[in-house]
Parts: structure tokens; sequence; C-alpha cells
């Protein structure tokens, strides 16, 4: 790994439709994707919330009961992080030089995870986290983070790389945390959200979540690159979910890259697009930025508010 880290790097973030309940043609069309990214010049890459094997929406509007067969699919077409498709993966990032952070549903023996795999351009796996608490009816299906996924920054040769998962942007000590792990360039992977929608509450709306996360460049003055899913209008049925009318094909993109002072850096593709969106950025920005709002720096009082944080991992088994 470099010594040192370039003053200018490409970052690219995944606005795609996944292959949706289908492992290996997900690992598939993800080594296409990263080998695109590598051919085109970038050095980091993200990947959006549970791109393999695609957001499952049918959860929100189906019972467990009715969802049932959906979800034993879904669980058999999870990625192990050992496995042969995570070292066709890994082999891949490792032929294009990038640094990519993975987002995927982790099948770890009997359980689910909504996990990130930060892998740098060696193809190694540097760091590897789950979302620590899923968002809503997704706890009825994966499993919490442990202490360990309180770590969301890395170091490598191209700056420190965060990353977290969707509504874990809402969660401001989470936020906080990051940002004192100095985080340079932060990763949001997102799944699919589409336009409000009376049946969810703007809350969870394409429109809210975007703005969400550029606030998260504004306050940590990192830059932050939105990965997010798509759906075509023929993929509705195949997701259970063709009578519910918020989830309206073709759409559910949203991704954007924006700069250490929360401006965007490229046009707004299509919600239907899919594309990987480019940014030359200047790391030194981050700089520039932090001299006016730091707020884990000159702009905090830790004497008067300060966050307390746990690093060991709770176990489940413990040794006399």
């Amino acid at each position: 790994m470099a010594t040192s880290t370039p003053k200018t790097i490409r970052v690219a973030a995944v606005q795609a439709e996944p292959e949706w309940n289908n492992l290996q043609k997900g690992v598939d069309k993800t080594i296409k994707l990263i080998a695109e990214a590598g051919q085109n010049g970038a050095s980091v890459m993200g990947f959006p919330e549970v791109w393999i094997p695609g957001y499952p929406w049918s959860i929100w509007n189906q019972s467990v009961v009715e969802n049932k067969e959906f979800m034993e699919e879904y669980f058999n077409n999870s990625l192990e992080r050992e496995s042969e498709e995570m070292n066709r993966l890994r082999a891949a990032v490792k032929e294009a030089g990038v640094f990519v952070v993975l987002g995927y549903s982790e099948r770890y023996r009997g359980s689910l995870y909504i996990s990130q795999s930060f892998i740098d351009e060696n193809g190694d796996i540097v760091h590897h986290r789950r979302k620590v608490k899923p968002t809503h009816v997704e706890r009825g299906f994966w499993g919490d983070g442990q202490a360990e996924s309180l770590q969301t920054v890395v170091k490598s040769s191209f700056g420190n790389i965060g990353g977290l998962n969707c509504w874990e942007h809402t969660q401001t000590l989470l936020r906080y945390y990051e940002y004192a792990q100095d985080v340079d360039i932060h990763i949001a992977s997102w799944p699919l959200i589409f336009d409000p929608h009376p049946d969810m509450g703007y809350h969870i709306s394409n429109e809210a979540c975007g703005r969400l996360t550029q606030v998260m460049a504004f306050e940590g003055a990192c830059f932050t690159v939105i990965c997010s899913q798509v759906m075509s209008e023929e993929n509705r049925a195949r997701n259970n979910v063709e009578q519910w009318s918020f989830t309206k094909g073709p759409g559910g993109g949203f991704s954007m890259i924006y700069d250490p002072m929360g401006q965007p850096l490229v046009e707004a593709p299509d919600a239907s697009q899919e594309v990987i969106l480019y940014a030359d950025v200047d790391l030194a920005d981050k700089w520039r930025a932090k001299r006016s709002l730091d707020v884990v720096g000159h702009y905090s009082r830790p004497d008067l508010l300060s966050l307390k944080v746990t690093k060991e991992a709770a176990s489940q088994v413990h040794f006399a």
C-alpha cells in the first residue's frame, strides 16, 4: 500500500438494478461494474445497501407468511463473507485496482446481516461491518452489528474511507463517531427509495434520504458518495410488490456525489437509469471546509458534550 495519498481521487457511485435473489448473477454483474469503474480511472467505488441480492421491499407490504417463499430464496442467495463468490469479487477488485465498499446481505450460519466489506486495491478485506440497527421491519430478518461495526472508517492509499448503510445516517451519534475517525470519503450505501408517498411518509423518500446524506457531507466536511439501486417495471412482480403503488417502477435511484461543503459534484441521474457516477475530488477540500466547520475539533465543546463508545464486541459464549 502506498505511503502517501494522491491529491486527486476519482470516486465512483453505483446506481444500478440488482440481480434480484440471484447470487451468481449478482456476483457476475458486480464484477462487470468493478471492471468498468477501474477502466474509467476510479480509485474508490461504492455499492448500494444489500446490493447482493437486492433490497426486498416486499417485507414492508407483505405479511411474513405471504412472503415466506420469497425470503427463503433471499436467504439462500445472500453472500457469505468467506466464500468462493467473495473470492471472485476480491480478485476482480484486485485486477481493477480500485478500493471498493461492497454492500450486501451477509449470510453467516443461520443469520443474515446488512453488511459492508471494505476491499482494498490488493483484493484484501481490510474491514467488515454490519448495520448496527436494522430499520423497523428489517429487524425481523437481519441481526444487529456489534461493537466492531462502530468502526466505520479505514485508512487506505486513497485517503480515509468511511461507510454507513441507509438509515444509519439518521444515527446522530454514529455519524459523529465517524467524523471523529477522520473520514475523507464517505460511502453512503442506500437501497432503492421512491418518491414521497402517503404509505411510507416523507421521511422514507428519495428526497428526504438524499438531503439527509447531503447533510453528512456538510456536517462532517467529507466527500459523500450516495450509492443506490433501481427497479425496472418488469421486476416489480419478481419482487412481490406489483400491487404496491409506493414501489412504482421504473425508479428508486437517487445516487449523487457531494463535496465537503455539501455541494453536488455531478448531475443527478434519472431515477431509473443504470449508471456509474464519477467525480475527481481534491482531498484538500476537506481541510478548506474544516477551517470553517470542524464539529470534532474547534467547533466542539468536549468539556460540555462528549460521546461514550463501547469498543468490545458482545459474545454469546464466555469461557470461565
